[in-house]
């Protein structure tokens, strides 16, 4: 680790067995409480707007020493943990740790440049840059999201749901449903797309409407990023894999949904025009009583994103009627004689049928204990996001696919064999079920024995800072119907 930006002295430095006694045994559940209990007197000082106090207490936060080890915390717990920056550091032991914690500090803090690299996108050819900041750097960014976060929750729309804490895909999907599913309801919808959010967004802007330290921001945008051995710097958007990024963009979109309000609503409840917003990071929609409200609202969007240095992207903007129906988020929405369904969309459904694909073709030869521990990682995951919604006969649908390409995969094994022999082979009886692709006790799991079970609604204008208890009652409440689903599902 490089020690200029450490006020920590070479004798602090622990040893390895010192280390792993220190880190191993911290007390993890002092550290949250003493974090959450600065972003809470953060939130509220917010609230009253009183800034001064809010910019003491983010100090206090970004140089205690509970904050530090949470961020160096969440950094090992990141996916990318393993992925090195340029500097080609991982903290993968608990004496880097401890040492990381040590010397996290932002005097004279200098950013060093991402290490570019290029993911392919689903579906396309095109590849998607992603940048990929020092291990120090990540640290950083946690340390001073955790003192921004609680600005942004605060003042953010509430009816944006992306990169928020205890907000998920499903609350927009709830969300959207109670804009569009009574007869009354909005008959258009502008399907928005903000093209290159990320890669766009003025600095300028950022450094003057991010309540943060300008300093240690400036670093975080300019850093710049490695490709090909080459320095690249960067002069507008925040960096697509940086641990504040997501912060940063959604306080770009805020207020979005207020200037709309401001607009079409006429007191809390009258909405002549039927205009309602709901986002999910860079993806909205947008309701609205006719084709020409629409195009209205999307004019008013440009102008606010062209402040911030953003845009629509053209081809994927479009104003739709609610019975031809529209995609967001993995669903389909539409109407058929007047009333909402929700479903898997066509896309969603032709990515998971294509990765079952893949992982049956790359199993080839693999032994079938391992096959269905793969394709089960896939079909809970995929079943369990799409539970709250008109999922049966599509689940029904996918099972009969994998199927096929099961039997295709056990007679390619065995081109010898009988259909009987391969038959008592790979699929067995379970209780009153035939046909169980099975092996030494593993089932494979079935989409369709997943219960449809409807997502419970959020309350918009909760606070995860300070509306703790309903947060929590909330969760242990889809947490027993979920279970309770899972324990129908296999007749328990």
């Amino acid at each position: 680790m490089n020690v200029r930006c450490s006020t920590t002295l070479k004798s602090e430095i622990l040893t390895d067995t010192k280390t792993e006694l220190q880190w191993d045994n911290i007390d993890w559940k002092t550290v949250y409480k003493s974090v959450n209990r600065l972003q809470t007197r953060i939130t509220k000082a917010v609230k009253q707007q009183k800034w001064h106090l809010v910019k003491r207490l983010q100090y206090l936060l970004t140089h205690s020493h509970y904050a530090k080890m949470l961020a160096v915390k969440r950094v090992g717990l990141n996916k990318g943990k393993r992925t090195a920056g340029v500097d080609g550091e991982k903290w993968s032991t608990p004496e880097a740790k401890i040492n990381a914690v040590l010397m996290l500090s932002d005097k004279r803090y200098k950013a060093k440049p991402s290490r570019r690299v290029y993911i392919e996108k689903y579906g396309k050819k095109e590849k998607r840059p992603i940048n990929i900041p020092t291990m120090y750097d990540r640290a950083m960014q946690a340390l001073y999201a955790l003192a921004l976060n609680p600005v942004a929750e605060t003042l953010a729309d509430s009816n944006s749901f992306g990169f928020r804490i205890y907000r998920s895909t499903q609350d927009a999907c709830a969300q959207v449903f109670n804009c569009m599913s009574r007869k009354s309801s909005a008959q258009w919808v502008l399907e928005g797309d903000i093209k290159g959010c990320f890669d766009n967004i003025n600095h300028n802007w950022l450094l003057t409407n991010i309540r943060m330290d300008k300093s240690i921001l400036k670093q975080f945008l300019k850093a710049g990023f490695v490709y090909k051995r080459h320095l690249n710097p960067i002069k507008s958007g925040t960096s697509q894999g940086g641990v504040i990024s997501p912060i940063l963009a959604n306080i770009t979109l805020d207020g979005m949904a207020a200037m709309i309000d401001d607009k079409y609503r006429r007191g809390k409840r009258q909405n002549p025009k039927k205009v309602n917003f709901v986002r999910y990071a860079d993806d909205f929609i947008v309701t609205a009583d006719s084709k020409e409200t629409a195009n209205e609202v999307a004019g008013m969007i440009r102008r606010f994103l062209k402040e911030r240095g953003l845009e629509l992207s053209e081809k994927k903007t479009t104003i739709t009627h609610i019975d031809d129906g529209f995609d967001f988020l993995g669903w389909n929405f539409r109407k058929y004689k007047g009333k909402l369904l929700i479903k898997p969309s066509k896309k969603s459904i032709d990515k998971v049928t294509q990765i079952i694909s893949d992982i049956i073709k790359d199993g080839k030869a693999w032994t079938q204990e391992e096959l269905i521990k793969a394709l089960n990682s896939v079909i809970t995951g995929w079943s369990n996001y799409h539970q709250a919604v008109v999922s049966k006969a599509t689940f029904r649908g996918i099972d009969a696919k994998i199927w096929n390409m099961l039997w295709r995969w056990a007679k390619r094994r065995h081109p010898r064999k009988s259909k009987f022999w391969i038959t008592n082979r790979y699929w067995h009886k379970e209780g009153t079920r035939n046909w169980v692709f099975s092996s030494e006790g593993k089932n494979l799991k079935r989409l369709s024995d997943t219960k449809i079970v409807r997502h419970i609604s959020l309350k918009l204008n909760t606070n995860p800072y300070l509306d703790k208890e309903y947060f929590e009652a909330r969760r242990n409440k889809l947490r027993i119907r979920r279970m309770s689903s899972q324990g129908d599902a296999i007749g328990l």
